[in-house]
């Protein structure tokens, strides 16, 4: 385990969990937080929970992020309690306070913890495999956004301000470029040209958002196909999780995100460019997914953009791992060298699939 066994031991007893814990194991998904499925005996039972540090690098506001994630949380059970769906604990995260009952420990190192009850029964991919997936997964975030349309109590936290401020996001690649500070522009002129021939596509939601063309909505921010778990006898979409960017936001940045890791058969960091693709059937079934749960809340002019958004997207990501290759991988967690650098090369290859087929994409969206 990269975190002490024996610590993570220490940790575990100051939430409410009756048991003795067995043995935990890392998980090794997501880029930015430390996370362990933990083993208890419960009684004679074998249960599992998820013991996650949160990385307060990225997240620097964590008394924010849990406000968020408790209101979120507390307020989809009662609506799926509402409509009577059964299965709560596999459609919902549950977060289990602490003995204190808070929703998170702090220790001595200021690092916050976070406990979760462990959903059985379910599985994530890292690449969609079928189309009746891709329907899935776009299903799955549209009702999420849906259930969300009347949260009570006012505006949530921005956990990470800016997030999606894509014009931002182009001014720190330039400030990137510039700084070189690791030497490494030149290995990567290609992809620097690639993103400055692109500069227009960065304003075009953003002067919408501004005009009141778009409306502010409750999103998720990170709408990876891994995100999205699917249940292992029917593969149903059972539950969203990773919420620690659930916050003020545009509907059509989490389905340009679906776009971008639901449509390509290849993983974010695939080194083959050739297998990187928009694929037009998986396209067609997340769009019919998304639209089955979302298209009630969708205005028009969001419902006009959901094709380029796939294309924004897609770019705004690659130009973050770029980002974060040029100034030294401060960001993402990388597990090779030039991991990053490899990651951008996959988006910006998909950049130009989605170009190719943009126009096919949106008159399939017109006629949902």
């Amino acid at each position: 385990m990269s975190y002490p066994e024996n610590e993570l031991k220490r940790i575990s007893r100051h939430f409410q969990i009756y048991g003795e814990i067995l043995h935990a194991e890392p998980l090794k998904i997501g880029h930015i937080n430390e996370t362990y499925t933990a083993t208890y005996d419960q009684g004679g039972m074998r249960v599992r929970y998820i013991h996650q540090k949160l990385n307060r690098n990225v997240f620097k506001n964590p008394v924010g992020v849990m406000k968020n994630m408790m209101r979120v949380t507390s307020h989809l059970r009662k609506k799926l309690e509402a409509r009577n769906v059964p299965d709560l604990t596999r459609r919902a995260m549950v977060v289990i306070p602490t003995r204190a009952g808070k929703p998170y420990h702090e220790n001595g190192n200021r690092d916050v913890w976070r406990t979760f009850v462990y959903i059985e029964g379910v599985q994530t991919h890292e690449a969609v495999q079928s189309p009746a997936q891709a329907f899935q997964a776009g299903k799955a975030f549209g009702e999420f956004q849906s259930l969300l349309v009347d949260l009570p109590g006012g505006r949530l936290v921005e956990t990470i301000p800016d997030f999606h401020n894509t014009r931002q996001r182009f001014d720190n690649f330039l400030n990137a470029v510039q700084a070189d500070g690791c030497n490494r522009a030149a290995g990567v002129r290609a992809e620097i040209e690639f993103a400055l021939k692109r500069q227009k596509l960065v304003r075009v939601i953003l002067d919408d958002l501004a005009k009141g063309k778009i409306p502010e909505r409750i999103t998720h921010n990170d709408t990876k196909f891994n995100n999205v778990m699917l249940d292992v006898t029917t593969g149903e979409a059972m539950c969203i999780v990773d919420l620690d960017t659930v916050m003020p936001g545009c509907a059509l940045y989490d389905f340009g995100d679906m776009v971008r890791t639901t449509t390509s058969p290849t993983l974010e960091d695939e080194l083959d460019l050739s297998k990187v693709t928009m694929q037009m059937p998986m396209f067609k079934q997340l769009a019919r997914g998304y639209h089955s749960t979302a298209g009630q809340f969708l205005n028009r002019r969001e419902k006009e953009l959901m094709a380029f958004a796939g294309k924004l997207i897609s770019f705004e990501i690659g130009l973050r791992f770029l980002t974060d290759y040029l100034s030294g991988d401060v960001y993402f967690r990388t597990h090779r060298p030039d991991h990053n650098r490899d990651r951008c090369r996959t988006q910006f290859k998909l950049v130009e699939s989605i170009e190719r087929q943009e126009n096919a994409m949106q008159k399939f969206v017109d006629g949902l």
